[in-house]
């Protein structure tokens, strides 16, 4: 018996529709991924197409991401990485988790603007917590030549070391630290698909960039819309993408143009209004 719906191959990507944990067990060979990059549903009650990501107790949620993790680790290859997302409140026990298994190399802040709603009797979440883990701490991808950001100190403000025996401005490039800033993504952005936990490009590029090489094998087991396949195929490496949801399944189809068609159904980029939808405002004329 077939452990998925639907299977889709190009030279480039692999993508499947069905549970994550089944695939994983039955469809993606031991020791086979450079990167995983993982983010999975966060027990907070989002509705996702048809799944209400609510678990009925928190205990079951976790055991249910130790189940996948342990998977996902199986599948690294010895030098592979894994990123994994998660909410605030469930991210400690992910962390201690992982810390038995891996080398957690990095506890990455993803932080973004509000969107304009926020609590009132306590402190809204305005980050995403990621953690960067490795099977071998000394055999590893990372490319930090192909993630350096602007250096403030040396680029903007161009101060001199002092300490140094010869004076020496400071760099005007460094490797990003463990706070990031990436938008959200929103409505009229380009890459934006009906899905409300999208993760932005730029976001898995860095990622991607870091941790994988050309022609490696980057996995995300809970593809959403697609984003880590798109991205990965665009930074020529061969991605696999696992999707339980049919409609965020299509919407990785058209995507990674692996079928304009599914099921007789034309597949099409979301039409978007961009007119504004603020109500006009009354100016106030001087007399």
């Amino acid at each position: 018996m077939k452990s998925y719906v639907d299977y889709f191959a190009t030279d480039d990507c692999e993508v499947y529709l069905g549970d994550a944990l089944s695939i994983l067990r039955n469809d993606i060979p031991d020791s086979s991924v450079n990167l995983i990059f993982a983010d999975p549903p966060y027990n907070i009650g989002k509705r996702l197409s048809n799944f209400v990501d609510k678990w009925p107790t928190n205990q079951d949620y976790i055991n249910w991401c130790e189940n996948w993790l342990d998977i996902c680790i199986s599948k690294l290859t010895d030098n592979g990485s894994i990123y994994v997302m998660s909410s605030t409140q469930f991210m400690p026990y992910i962390d201690l988790f992982l810390s038995k298994r891996l080398e957690v190399l990095s506890r990455i802040i993803w932080h973004y603007d509000s969107s304009g709603v926020q609590a009132k009797r306590f402190y809204g979440s305005l980050y995403e917590p990621i953690l960067f883990g490795v099977k071998d701490r000394s055999n590893y991808t990372f490319n930090s030549n192909d993630i350096m950001i602007t250096a403030k100190t040396g680029a903007e403000r161009r101060l001199i070391d002092y300490r140094k025996p010869v004076p020496t401005p400071y760099n005007t490039t460094k490797v990003p630290g463990n706070v990031w800033y990436f938008p959200r993504v929103r409505y009229r952005m380009e890459e934006y698909e009906e899905h409300p936990t999208q993760k932005p490009e730029s976001l898995l590029e860095r990622i991607i960039k870091a941790s994988s090489n050309r022609g490696d094998v980057v996995l995300d087991p809970f593809a959403g819309t697609f984003t880590t396949c798109a991205v990965a195929e665009r930074l020529g490496r061969h991605s696999i993408g696992i999707e339980l949801q049919k409609e965020y399944f299509k919407i990785g189809l058209r995507r990674l143009e692996i079928t304009s068609e599914y099921e007789s159904e034309v597949l099409e980029p979301i039409k978007k209004n961009h007119r504004s939808r603020r109500k006009p405002q009354m100016r106030l004329l001087d007399a």
